[in-house]
Protein backbone atom coordinates (compact mmCIF):
# COMPACT_ATOMS: atom_id res chain seq x y z
CA UNK A 1 0.00 0.00 0.00
CA UNK A 2 2.75 2.32 0.74
CA UNK A 3 4.51 1.42 -2.36
CA UNK A 4 1.73 1.60 -4.34
CA UNK A 5 0.60 5.34 -2.39
CA UNK A 6 4.31 6.75 -3.00
CA UNK A 7 4.22 5.86 -6.64
CA UNK A 8 0.81 7.50 -7.24
CA UNK A 9 2.42 11.05 -5.46
CA UNK A 10 5.17 10.77 -7.82
CA UNK A 11 2.65 10.32 -10.73
CA UNK A 12 0.94 13.55 -9.71
CA UNK A 13 3.87 15.90 -9.23
CA UNK A 14 4.63 14.34 -12.64
CA UNK A 15 1.69 15.47 -13.90
CA UNK A 16 1.61 18.94 -11.78
CA UNK A 17 4.75 19.25 -13.35
CA UNK A 18 4.01 18.46 -16.92
CA UNK A 19 0.65 20.91 -16.65
CA UNK A 20 2.89 23.69 -15.28
CA UNK A 21 5.76 23.84 -18.33
CA UNK A 22 2.38 23.05 -20.52
CA UNK A 23 0.69 26.29 -19.29
CA UNK A 24 4.03 28.27 -19.49
CA UNK A 25 4.47 27.35 -23.19
CA UNK A 26 0.63 28.09 -23.60
CA UNK A 27 1.09 31.39 -22.42
CA UNK A 28 4.65 31.84 -24.47
CA UNK A 29 2.17 30.53 -27.59
CA UNK A 30 0.07 33.59 -27.06
CA UNK A 31 2.26 36.43 -27.66
CA UNK A 32 0.74 38.41 -30.27
CA UNK A 33 2.85 41.19 -32.63
CA UNK A 34 0.31 43.91 -33.67
CA UNK A 35 1.43 46.32 -36.42
CA UNK A 36 0.55 49.89 -36.52
CA UNK A 37 0.10 52.44 -39.39
CA UNK A 38 1.60 55.85 -39.03
CA UNK A 39 1.10 58.27 -41.73
CA UNK A 40 3.31 61.32 -40.18
CA UNK A 41 7.18 61.25 -40.51
CA UNK A 42 9.12 59.39 -37.43
CA UNK A 43 10.78 62.48 -36.40
CA UNK A 44 6.92 63.78 -35.84
CA UNK A 45 6.00 64.41 -32.29
CA UNK A 46 3.31 62.45 -32.24
CA UNK A 47 5.28 59.75 -33.30
CA UNK A 48 8.45 60.22 -30.96
CA UNK A 49 6.51 61.67 -28.28
CA UNK A 50 2.76 59.65 -28.20
CA UNK A 51 3.11 56.43 -30.14
CA UNK A 52 6.39 54.93 -28.88
CA UNK A 53 6.25 55.26 -25.60
CA UNK A 54 2.71 53.89 -25.69
CA UNK A 55 3.85 51.32 -27.39
CA UNK A 56 7.12 50.52 -25.45
CA UNK A 57 4.41 50.61 -22.11
CA UNK A 58 2.00 47.69 -23.81
CA UNK A 59 5.50 45.55 -24.28
CA UNK A 60 6.36 46.48 -20.85
CA UNK A 61 2.75 45.70 -18.63
CA UNK A 62 1.86 42.49 -20.40
CA UNK A 63 5.60 40.96 -20.10
CA UNK A 64 6.38 41.11 -23.60
CA UNK A 65 3.33 38.68 -24.84
CA UNK A 66 1.67 41.80 -27.17
CA UNK A 67 4.19 44.02 -28.93
CA UNK A 68 3.65 46.73 -31.36
CA UNK A 69 5.37 46.67 -34.99
CA UNK A 70 5.07 50.29 -36.57
CA UNK A 71 4.93 49.73 -40.09
CA UNK A 72 7.90 51.78 -42.03
CA UNK A 73 5.42 53.60 -44.35
CA UNK A 74 1.72 54.22 -43.63
CA UNK A 75 -0.72 51.76 -45.16
CA UNK A 76 -3.14 54.26 -46.72
CA UNK A 77 -3.65 57.70 -46.97
CA UNK A 78 -4.63 59.66 -43.80
CA UNK A 79 -8.77 58.88 -44.66
CA UNK A 80 -8.10 55.46 -45.11
CA UNK A 81 -6.97 54.73 -41.47
CA UNK A 82 -10.41 54.10 -39.71
CA UNK A 83 -11.11 51.54 -42.75
CA UNK A 84 -7.85 50.08 -42.22
CA UNK A 85 -8.41 49.00 -38.99
CA UNK A 86 -11.64 48.00 -39.26
CA UNK A 87 -10.89 45.44 -42.20
CA UNK A 88 -7.99 44.35 -40.49
CA UNK A 89 -5.53 45.46 -42.90
CA UNK A 90 -3.46 46.75 -40.07
CA UNK A 91 -3.97 46.03 -36.65
CA UNK A 92 -3.52 49.36 -34.85
CA UNK A 93 -4.21 52.75 -36.73
CA UNK A 94 -4.70 56.55 -35.78
CA UNK A 95 -6.73 59.55 -37.15
CA UNK A 96 -8.84 62.18 -37.81
CA UNK A 97 -12.99 60.79 -36.74
CA UNK A 98 -13.75 63.88 -39.06
CA UNK A 99 -11.67 62.55 -42.43
CA UNK A 100 -15.03 60.26 -42.66
CA UNK A 101 -17.23 63.17 -41.30
CA UNK A 102 -20.27 61.48 -42.36
CA UNK A 103 -19.39 57.75 -40.57
CA UNK A 104 -18.44 60.01 -37.16
CA UNK A 105 -21.34 62.83 -37.00
CA UNK A 106 -21.45 61.77 -33.37
CA UNK A 107 -17.76 63.38 -33.01
CA UNK A 108 -18.85 66.35 -34.63
CA UNK A 109 -19.77 68.20 -31.24
CA UNK A 110 -16.45 68.58 -29.98
CA UNK A 111 -15.01 70.39 -33.16
CA UNK A 112 -17.63 73.09 -32.60
CA UNK A 113 -16.20 76.75 -31.55
CA UNK A 114 -15.20 77.38 -28.27
CA UNK A 115 -15.24 73.77 -26.71
CA UNK A 116 -12.22 74.21 -24.88
CA UNK A 117 -8.63 75.49 -25.76
CA UNK A 118 -6.70 72.78 -23.35
CA UNK A 119 -6.05 69.46 -25.56
CA UNK A 120 -5.12 67.56 -22.15
CA UNK A 121 -8.41 68.27 -20.76
CA UNK A 122 -10.14 67.83 -24.14
CA UNK A 123 -8.83 64.81 -25.10
CA UNK A 124 -9.77 63.31 -21.90
CA UNK A 125 -13.19 64.72 -21.76
CA UNK A 126 -13.77 63.21 -25.29
CA UNK A 127 -12.71 59.80 -24.31
CA UNK A 128 -14.98 59.86 -20.96
CA UNK A 129 -17.96 61.14 -22.80
CA UNK A 130 -17.22 58.27 -25.72
CA UNK A 131 -17.31 55.65 -23.18
CA UNK A 132 -20.44 57.43 -21.55
CA UNK A 133 -22.56 57.68 -24.69
CA UNK A 134 -21.32 56.28 -27.69
CA UNK A 135 -19.55 52.79 -27.30
CA UNK A 136 -22.70 50.65 -28.94
CA UNK A 137 -22.84 53.61 -31.72
CA UNK A 138 -23.07 51.42 -35.19
CA UNK A 139 -20.17 53.88 -36.46
CA UNK A 140 -17.21 52.26 -34.41
CA UNK A 141 -18.04 48.52 -35.17
CA UNK A 142 -15.47 46.70 -35.86
CA UNK A 143 -12.71 48.75 -34.25
CA UNK A 144 -12.19 48.67 -30.74
CA UNK A 145 -11.03 52.85 -29.91
CA UNK A 146 -7.75 52.80 -27.72
CA UNK A 147 -7.34 56.27 -27.18
CA UNK A 148 -8.91 59.87 -28.17
CA UNK A 149 -7.43 63.18 -28.87
CA UNK A 150 -8.17 66.94 -29.57
CA UNK A 151 -6.21 69.49 -30.81
CA UNK A 152 -6.61 72.07 -28.17
CA UNK A 153 -8.30 74.84 -30.40
CA UNK A 154 -7.60 76.18 -33.96
CA UNK A 155 -7.22 79.56 -34.95
CA UNK A 156 -7.03 82.21 -37.40
CA UNK A 157 -3.31 82.61 -39.05
CA UNK A 158 -3.16 85.74 -41.30
CA UNK A 159 0.27 86.88 -43.24
CA UNK A 160 -0.45 90.38 -43.01
CA UNK A 161 -3.33 91.29 -40.86
CA UNK A 162 -5.18 90.94 -37.66
CA UNK A 163 -8.47 89.09 -37.66
CA UNK A 164 -10.22 91.86 -35.13
CA UNK A 165 -13.54 92.54 -36.22
CA UNK A 166 -16.35 91.17 -38.92
CA UNK A 167 -15.20 93.09 -41.40
CA UNK A 168 -11.37 91.48 -41.37
CA UNK A 169 -13.23 88.74 -42.56
CA UNK A 170 -14.79 89.95 -45.71
CA UNK A 171 -13.38 88.75 -49.21
CA UNK A 172 -11.41 86.72 -47.06
CA UNK A 173 -10.30 83.34 -48.37
CA UNK A 174 -9.05 81.03 -45.91
CA UNK A 175 -7.74 77.61 -46.40
CA UNK A 176 -9.60 75.20 -44.39
CA UNK A 177 -10.59 71.38 -43.47
CA UNK A 178 -13.62 69.08 -43.32
CA UNK A 179 -17.60 70.29 -43.28
CA UNK A 180 -17.54 71.79 -39.85
CA UNK A 181 -14.63 74.65 -40.47
CA UNK A 182 -16.83 75.04 -43.56
CA UNK A 183 -19.94 75.82 -42.26
CA UNK A 184 -17.81 77.86 -39.55
CA UNK A 185 -15.96 79.82 -42.10
CA UNK A 186 -19.43 80.04 -44.61
CA UNK A 187 -21.12 81.37 -41.46
CA UNK A 188 -19.04 84.11 -40.89
CA UNK A 189 -19.14 85.10 -44.18
CA UNK A 190 -15.64 84.03 -45.32
CA UNK A 191 -14.59 81.69 -48.71
CA UNK A 192 -13.60 78.44 -47.36
CA UNK A 193 -11.06 76.61 -49.36
CA UNK A 194 -10.61 72.61 -48.85
CA UNK A 195 -7.25 71.56 -48.89
CA UNK A 196 -5.17 69.55 -46.79
CA UNK A 197 -2.37 71.22 -44.05
CA UNK A 198 0.29 70.33 -46.02
CA UNK A 199 -1.03 72.27 -49.21
CA UNK A 200 -1.53 75.44 -47.19
CA UNK A 201 1.78 77.07 -48.25
CA UNK A 202 2.05 76.55 -51.55
CA UNK A 203 -1.79 77.99 -51.03
CA UNK A 204 0.07 81.06 -49.18
CA UNK A 205 2.63 82.18 -51.70
CA UNK A 206 0.22 81.52 -54.62
CA UNK A 207 -1.71 84.03 -53.21
CA UNK A 208 -4.84 81.02 -53.74
CA UNK A 209 -5.63 81.79 -50.22
CA UNK A 210 -5.52 84.75 -47.72
CA UNK A 211 -5.39 83.11 -44.48
CA UNK A 212 -5.33 79.18 -43.13
CA UNK A 213 -6.90 77.42 -40.28
CA UNK A 214 -4.23 75.91 -37.88
CA UNK A 215 -3.99 75.20 -34.63
CA UNK A 216 -0.81 76.75 -33.03
CA UNK A 217 1.60 74.04 -32.78
CA UNK A 218 0.56 73.06 -36.54
CA UNK A 219 1.88 76.76 -38.12
CA UNK A 220 4.96 75.58 -37.05
CA UNK A 221 5.51 72.10 -37.63
CA UNK A 222 4.10 72.92 -40.97
CA UNK A 223 6.72 75.50 -41.07
CA UNK A 224 4.32 78.09 -41.97
CA UNK A 225 5.91 80.53 -39.24
CA UNK A 226 7.66 81.90 -41.86
CA UNK A 227 4.62 83.52 -43.65
CA UNK A 228 1.83 83.33 -41.44
CA UNK A 229 3.17 86.10 -38.76
CA UNK A 230 -0.59 87.26 -37.42
CA UNK A 231 -2.94 85.36 -34.96
CA UNK A 232 -5.86 85.42 -34.00
CA UNK A 233 -6.77 83.41 -30.84
CA UNK A 234 -10.54 83.07 -30.09
CA UNK A 235 -10.82 82.25 -26.43
CA UNK A 236 -11.83 78.06 -25.86
CA UNK A 237 -10.98 77.52 -29.96
CA UNK A 238 -12.18 79.01 -33.56
CA UNK A 239 -12.97 74.77 -33.84
CA UNK A 240 -11.20 71.67 -33.27
CA UNK A 241 -10.72 68.30 -34.22
CA UNK A 242 -11.01 64.80 -32.53
CA UNK A 243 -8.61 61.83 -33.07
CA UNK A 244 -8.61 58.04 -32.45
CA UNK A 245 -5.92 55.59 -32.09
CA UNK A 246 -7.53 51.94 -32.54
CA UNK A 247 -7.24 48.41 -32.98
CA UNK A 248 -9.24 45.72 -35.09
CA UNK A 249 -11.94 44.01 -33.18
CA UNK A 250 -10.44 40.53 -34.37
CA UNK A 251 -7.38 41.27 -33.46
CA UNK A 252 -8.23 42.27 -30.10
CA UNK A 253 -10.91 39.53 -29.44
CA UNK A 254 -7.17 37.24 -29.76
CA UNK A 255 -5.64 39.06 -26.69
CA UNK A 256 -5.69 37.49 -23.52
CA UNK A 257 -8.81 39.03 -20.84
CA UNK A 258 -5.77 40.11 -18.85
CA UNK A 259 -3.54 41.15 -21.34
CA UNK A 260 -6.58 43.54 -22.65
CA UNK A 261 -7.08 44.96 -19.02
CA UNK A 262 -3.42 45.36 -18.22
CA UNK A 263 -3.26 47.46 -22.18
CA UNK A 264 -6.28 49.72 -20.84
CA UNK A 265 -4.41 50.76 -18.09
CA UNK A 266 -2.00 52.58 -20.40
CA UNK A 267 -4.56 53.27 -23.09
CA UNK A 268 -8.02 54.72 -22.87
CA UNK A 269 -7.98 57.50 -20.71
CA UNK A 270 -4.07 57.28 -19.88
CA UNK A 271 -3.56 57.53 -23.44
CA UNK A 272 -5.91 60.20 -24.53
CA UNK A 273 -4.33 62.46 -21.60
CA UNK A 274 -0.83 61.46 -23.32
CA UNK A 275 -1.93 62.62 -26.63
CA UNK A 276 -3.06 66.05 -25.23
CA UNK A 277 -0.58 66.86 -22.30
CA UNK A 278 2.13 66.50 -26.05
CA UNK A 279 -0.35 68.91 -27.89
CA UNK A 280 -0.30 71.29 -24.91
CA UNK A 281 3.44 70.98 -24.86
CA UNK A 282 3.80 71.81 -28.41
CA UNK A 283 0.75 74.97 -28.74
CA UNK A 284 2.72 76.44 -25.86
CA UNK A 285 6.63 76.05 -26.97
CA UNK A 286 4.96 77.14 -30.86
CA UNK A 287 3.62 80.42 -29.25
CA UNK A 288 6.43 80.92 -27.37
CA UNK A 289 8.93 80.87 -30.45
CA UNK A 290 6.71 82.86 -32.80
CA UNK A 291 6.16 85.18 -30.17
CA UNK A 292 10.00 86.01 -29.97
CA UNK A 293 10.21 85.96 -33.78
CA UNK A 294 7.83 89.34 -33.49
CA UNK A 295 4.39 87.13 -34.29
CA UNK A 296 1.43 89.31 -33.18
CA UNK A 297 -1.04 87.87 -31.64
CA UNK A 298 -4.49 89.09 -31.25
CA UNK A 299 -8.00 88.86 -29.46
CA UNK A 300 -11.23 89.07 -31.33
CA UNK A 301 -13.68 91.85 -30.76
CA UNK A 302 -16.97 91.27 -29.07
CA UNK A 303 -18.55 91.77 -32.27
CA UNK A 304 -17.03 88.78 -33.91
CA UNK A 305 -16.89 86.92 -30.90
CA UNK A 306 -21.08 87.58 -30.85
CA UNK A 307 -20.73 86.43 -34.17
CA UNK A 308 -18.79 82.92 -33.62
CA UNK A 309 -21.15 82.11 -30.35
CA UNK A 310 -23.97 82.45 -32.51
CA UNK A 311 -22.57 80.00 -35.12
CA UNK A 312 -21.67 77.75 -32.59
CA UNK A 313 -25.49 78.08 -31.05
CA UNK A 314 -26.87 76.83 -34.56
CA UNK A 315 -24.67 74.18 -35.43
CA UNK A 316 -25.61 72.74 -31.69
CA UNK A 317 -29.16 73.15 -32.36
CA UNK A 318 -28.66 71.36 -36.05
CA UNK A 319 -27.00 68.45 -34.33
CA UNK A 320 -29.77 68.03 -31.38
CA UNK A 321 -32.35 67.98 -34.64
CA UNK A 322 -29.78 65.18 -36.56
CA UNK A 323 -29.14 63.50 -33.85
CA UNK A 324 -31.09 60.21 -33.91
CA UNK A 325 -29.80 60.05 -37.59
CA UNK A 326 -26.34 59.28 -36.41
CA UNK A 327 -27.33 57.44 -33.05
CA UNK A 328 -27.82 59.82 -30.73
CA UNK A 329 -30.97 60.79 -29.07
CA UNK A 330 -30.21 64.07 -27.50
CA UNK A 331 -26.55 65.52 -28.41
CA UNK A 332 -27.86 68.51 -26.03
CA UNK A 333 -27.28 66.09 -22.86
CA UNK A 334 -23.87 64.31 -24.44
CA UNK A 335 -22.51 68.16 -25.20
CA UNK A 336 -23.70 68.90 -21.52
CA UNK A 337 -21.56 65.94 -20.17
CA UNK A 338 -18.61 66.70 -22.30
CA UNK A 339 -18.46 70.22 -20.89
CA UNK A 340 -18.74 69.06 -17.46
CA UNK A 341 -15.81 66.72 -17.32
CA UNK A 342 -14.05 69.35 -19.20
CA UNK A 343 -14.37 72.14 -16.45
CA UNK A 344 -13.76 69.07 -13.40
CA UNK A 345 -10.64 68.25 -15.35
CA UNK A 346 -9.30 72.40 -14.60
CA UNK A 347 -9.97 72.11 -11.06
Amino acid sequence: MFIRTRTHINNLLAGTALLTFGWCGAVQAETVTLTLSNWVPPTHFITTDILQPWMTEVSKVTDGRVNINMLPKPIGSPPQHWELARKGVADITWGNFTYEPERFKSMWFAELPMMGSNSEMGSVALWRTYAQFLPQNDAFNGVVLLGTGMLGGGQFHHPTKDIDTPDDLKGQRVRMGGPIQKRILEDLGVTPIAQPATQALDLLKGNVVDASLHSVESVVNFRLDGILKHHTIIPEGLYDATFFIGITEGKWKKISEADQQAIMKVSGEALSRRWGREFDKQNKAAEGKMRADGHVFTQPSPALLANIRQVRASMLKDLQTEGPSFGVKDVAAMVAFYEQQYKSLGK
